[in-house]
């Protein structure tokens, strides 16, 4: 499940088992549905500062989006910023 940041301010959205998801303003993260039902979260959705945006996409954004992810950073993107610090 998808939520979003309607906030001005970035925020630390506590999930259960003690995670937390960073989210900066406007911005959506991925949440597993029983996350909805963590009440520091439902406390966020009820108060307007996080919307739920998408219930079922999840599994089909989480998969594409994960090679994508992967692939990102295969390309050579960190390991330029390693060389280039190197070369100074």
């Amino acid at each position: 499940m998808e939520i979003i940041n309607k906030t001005k301010r970035p925020l630390r959205i506590p999930l259960p088992g003690g995670k937390k998801l960073h989210l900066s303003p406007g911005k959506l993260g991925q949440v597993a549905p029983k996350a909805a039902e963590h009440p520091p979260l439902k406390k966020l959705i009820d108060a307007g500062d996080v919307e739920v945006v998408g219930e079922g996409r999840t599994q089909g954004t989480g998969g594409s989006g994960g090679n994508t992810g992967t692939g990102a950073s295969q390309g050579g993107g960190s390991s330029g910023g390693v060389r280039h610090t190197g070369d100074r």
